[in-house]
């Protein structure tokens, strides 16, 4: 029995050949390093929307960087390979990819929210 109705279990291959939007969350391990290349991005429809912010290791940048100057797919990314990306790397010049810091859920209400949560945790001996 599936946790939600009318979901099913598929191949990744197919979700990389009928997903509008991949986006990746699972952790970095020697399972995953590189797990998403050249054949990956070359199964991915065309106008997809690839999303990493998991760990830059898990995808092959050079792989990346093709798929992107193609024209065969657009990217998301707040993590990757080298952190900071140097000045000159190709992500930083092409129009299909937004690049954000590592820290989109670190919004002013969260950090609120956790400070809070850290001092109510705390218990002072008076």
């Amino acid at each position: 029995m599936h946790p939600w109705p009318g979901d099913r279990i598929v191949e990744l291959d197919e979700i990389y050949r009928t997903s509008d939007v991949i986006s990746l969350h699972l952790r970095l391990s020697d399972k995953t390093v590189g797990m998403i290349g050249s054949r990956e991005f070359a199964l991915m429809k065309p106008g997809a929307i690839f999303v990493n912010t998991a760990r830059g290791a898990i995808v092959d940048e050079t792989a990346l960087v093709e798929a992107l100057q193609a024209g065969r797919i657009a990217a998301g990314l707040d993590v990757f390979a080298t952190e900071p990306l140097p000045p000159d790397h190709p992500l930083l010049s092409l129009s299909n990819a937004v690049i954000t810091p590592h820290c989109a859920g670190i919004t002013p209400e969260a950090l609120e929210a956790g400070l809070r949560m850290a001092v109510e945790n705390c218990h002072l001996d008076q």
